[in-house]
């Protein structure tokens, strides 16, 4: 059949079809920044007009097996690329696996997230299973091919991250991963280990292999922008300053409190009713029990009761709930109930614990943190004083996010071989936090987050279930559904 012929048997209904097609494929190559895709119309003109390729082969099989299997397959296979694209540049699904944004979103809570509000990255990692961040489902396994990699390109959105945006990203600290402790960040792992990372890499029996994630592959988390690129942001008592500004608390922010009671033990149901999850009142035994997060305070003197802020009565110290996040109005609730006798503001001492950047001592904590200088795209950090903390604090930037090779010996910074008394930064970065202060896992342990690490901004609550109730048992937060994420 001649290409003329092929013209005169189109439908009007393919010819709309193709037409429709033709026209959004344009407007997306554009969007896109990338007119090398407008020859894929040649192939929707095919698919609909002319078919010289068997594009459907399958339908002319005389087999009945054959032709259902196909259709099945192709049917599959139209999803996949349909969820693959939407996915990428549109809208994703996100599901809140921590408290560190409670109460302002939930743990259980299923986010649509908006790759237009900042607009959508081209694809890095471009063969990819489509759903599957990083690891297969069931089967196990890399869900992506280590090449390709596409450099960073970020098409046209509604707007920029703004303060107090809440922000889903790719988390920074993901590139590398222990793949038997992935819920502990690498570069702290390697820090901790005796022998350094050289023995992280060796043994395998307790952190299993060490692979590399692309940053598009790397774990999804969600916290709120709290300093922008060129800020210099810093806590004091727990409250934000930026650039010396006070930044007030997200309406919904919570902080650790000491609640002294009278001797009687708060019932689940006063928990319950005020918002706090089990998990938030209660600690696990040597036994997987979990049992009231409290200690009685029968025999400590006077004087410790004092310091501490403590009521005693008759000899009667009472008893102590330790680190129950609360927001300031869950504060006043809980001291209104009349076994209640104190609410404490619990604050954070520096321990255990290292804070960013981690490769250098400081006595900063989650409640007192910084001046810290947050990098922006086109400005220049000069190495000339305080040439330690610089290095510490923005090695991982020039390194790791930039590409650069980087050195710090013998009071000197080297770049990419070079003694360097200055750094010109390539990208945009954001200071993120949780709104649980005490119970988030932000910034200030892992450090700036990259621009071409943020995926989007969540814009509604499609679905949220309570991972402390039955299905058949208000499971399903029904008021939470179809509620702004935008908090």
């Amino acid at each position: 059949m001649t290409f003329k012929e092929r013209l005169s048997k189109a439908t009007p209904r393919q010819w709309t079809w193709c037409a429709i097609l033709s026209v959004l494929w344009v407007l997306f190559s554009f969007w896109a920044g990338n007119l090398w895709l407008l020859p894929i119309i040649v192939f929707i003109f095919d698919i609909y007009i002319t078919k010289f390729i068997p594009w459907t082969f399958w339908k002319k099989s005389k087999n009945p097996l054959v032709k259902k299997i196909m259709e099945w397959v192709d049917a599959i296979f139209f999803a996949l690329v349909a969820v693959y694209f939407i996915n990428t540049f549109f809208f994703q699904n996100y599901q809140i696996p921590t408290s560190s944004l409670e109460k302002s979103l939930l743990v259980g809570d299923f986010l649509a997230v908006s790759k237009l509000s900042y607009g959508a990255r081209s694809p890095m990692t471009p063969l990819s299973f489509p759903l599957a961040q990083h690891t297969m489902p069931i089967i196990g396994g890399k869900s992506y091919f280590d090449k390709p990699q596409w450099k960073y390109h970020r098409l046209k959105g509604f707007g920029n991250v703004k303060r107090n945006d809440i922000v889903v990203f790719n988390f920074p600290a993901g590139d590398t991963v222990a793949l038997n402790v992935q819920e502990s960040d690498y570069y702290s792992l390697c820090l901790r280990n005796p022998n350094g990372r050289a023995g992280v890499h060796a043994d395998k029996r307790k952190y299993g292999e060490i692979v590399f994630r692309p940053v598009d592959r790397r774990e999804n988390y969600v916290k709120r922008c709290i300093g922008l690129p060129g800020e210099t942001i810093e806590l004091r008592n727990d409250s934000v300053y930026v650039d010396g500004s006070f930044i007030p608390f997200p309406k919904m922010s919570q902080e650790n409190y000491l609640i002294q009671t009278d001797g009687s033990l708060i019932s689940p149901a006063v928990f319950e009713g005020l918002g706090i999850s089990k998990a938030d009142y209660t600690v696990t035994d040597g036994y997987g029990q979990e049992i009231p997060r409290f200690q009685d305070l029968t025999g400590l003197d006077s004087l410790s009761m004092a310091y501490n802020g403590f009521k005693s009565q008759n000899g009667n110290n009472g008893k102590l709930y330790f680190s129950i996040p609360m927001t300031a109005d869950m504060v006043a609730k809980m001291k209104e109930k009349p076994f209640v006798w104190n609410v404490i503001r619990e604050t954070t001492q520096l321990g255990a614990d290292r804070y960013y950047p981690i490769t250098y001592t400081t006595n900063w904590t989650n409640d007192n943190y910084g001046p810290l200088w947050i990098p922006k795209k086109g400005a220049t950090i000069r190495f000339d004083a305080d040439v330690e903390f610089k290095a510490a604090a923005y090695e991982r930037c020039i390194k790791n996010y930039e590409g650069n090779d980087f050195a710090y010996r013998d009071g000197k910074v080297f770049i990419n071989g070079q003694p360097s008394d200055s750094y010109t930064f390539k990208m945009d970065y954001y200071f993120m936090m949780g709104d649980n202060r005490d119970n988030s896992a932000d910034s200030r342990v892992w450090g700036f987050l990259p621009e071409d690490h943020v995926v989007g901004s969540p814009m509604l609550i499609w679905l949220s279930l309570d991972k402390d109730k039955s299905w058949f048992g208000g499971k399903i937060r029904w008021n939470r559904l179809f509620h702004s994420a935008k908090r």
